[in-house]
């Protein structure tokens, strides 16, 4: 048995420790694989009342799906064998999500530190988000030739305003009070109290009544405010600027908009892959209309896309192999990017869709 993801039963709480501090805790395959049947075990469990996900280290909750592996296990393969290594981690993790989205009793994910990609997937699916002074929030994959996936199409969209487009494309950064703002934290909590939110969780008087009202009397006593969100002061600006159907026209936004801000902004939407941009905005703008199940499905479909382009190898070396950051995009630039080859990003896969169990 694999000690990256630790699995135990503290009281009536089952608790899942992310167990790879030195990869910052990056989801693989493996992890995936462990955790979700114990998820199943513990949803039908009833002395079991709520399940606490946490990050070892004390530097990352989770800095994301292990995308460098799937890169390295695309680069190694051939043919047949190619196809399967690059279906299997992706179907695996928005499995998991969708556990997670859809599970029936309180997930409280201690998000401490580094929380990226697919770790917004391991907690943004759960009903509390406890943050600390640490967070560092972010969805980068357009800097390594991807889209915002683990949901991102359904839950980006909800955020205030064009908030969600902005964090999608530009991979920004945010802490915790911006995550407060967004919606994605319910809770704020000092990093050195962590232990102490468990340790009240799992020595909770759960009863017979609801274990929502359990936990949030324990999180709200451990509340406290984290002070005012940089997004939420960009706000106007960032609706102004990212409201356009296509990427060229919020660059031509923000130029318009003339301010230090807007300039670094466009500069980071310059040394993204301009494909990754065109497909993002897309698939984020219909995840305006779609609800989360109907998103998993569109999302299975990109993940096969745009693993199987050239860029996304090219962006994990840039960015996670030799970190020059230095990634040379094909095509390189958004008006060589035809939306004919967008377009069949999101075309069904006919035998291999992503097929999930019905909610429950």
């Amino acid at each position: 048995m694999s000690d990256d993801v630790l699995l135990e039963t503290r009281g009536a709480v089952g608790v899942v420790t992310l167990n790879r501090p030195k990869a910052l805790n990056a989801l693989d395959l493996g992890m995936c694989r462990r955790l979700h049947p114990q998820l199943d075990a513990w949803a039908a469990d009833p002395a079991v009342k709520a399940v606490v996900i946490r990050g070892a280290g004390g530097r990352a909750f989770c800095a994301g799906g292990d995308v460098r592996a799937v890169a390295a296990s695309l680069g190694a393969a051939t043919g047949g064998a190619r196809e399967r290594l690059s279906r299997e981690f992706f179907r695996a993790e928005y499995a998991l999500n969708h556990r997670i989205h859809h599970f029936p009793k309180p997930f409280i994910a201690l998000v401490d530190g580094v929380c990226m990609g697919g770790g917004l997937g391991l907690s943004i699916h759960g009903a509390y988000r406890v943050v600390t002074e640490k967070l560092v929030l972010a969805m980068p994959e357009t800097a390594i030739g991807l889209f915002p996936d683990v949901g991102g199409g359904w839950f980006l969209p909800r955020f205030p305003g064009e908030s969600g487009t902005y964090l999608g494309l530009t991979g920004a950064r945010c802490g915790a009070a911006d995550a407060l703002w967004l919606g994605y934290a319910t809770h704020h909590v000092e990093s050195a109290r962590l232990d102490a939110v468990l340790e009240a969780l799992a020595g909770a008087e759960w009863g017979r009544g609801a274990a929502k009202a359990v936990v949030e009397r324990v999180l709200a006593g451990f509340h406290a405010d984290a002070g005012t969100s940089t997004l939420a002061v960009q706000h106007p600006a960032i609706d102004r600027c990212f409201a356009a159907e296509r990427v060229d026209d919020i660059l031509q936004a923000l130029e318009m908009e003339g301010t230090a801000w807007a300039q670094e902004t466009w500069a980071t939407l310059m040394r993204m892959c301009p494909m990754s941009l065109k497909v993002s905005l897309h698939q984020l703008r219909m995840g305006r209309t779609r609800d989360y199940d109907e998103m998993v499905g569109v999302e299975y479909r990109l993940s096969q896309a745009m693993t199987a382009r050239a860029d996304f190898r090219e962006g994990i070396r840039a960015v996670l192999v030799d970190k020059d950051n230095k990634p040379r995009w094909h095509p390189a630039t958004l008006s060589d990017v035809a939306d004919a080859d967008v377009e069949a990003c999101f075309v069904p896969l006919g035998g291999d869709a992503l097929e999930l169990p019905e909610s429950r």
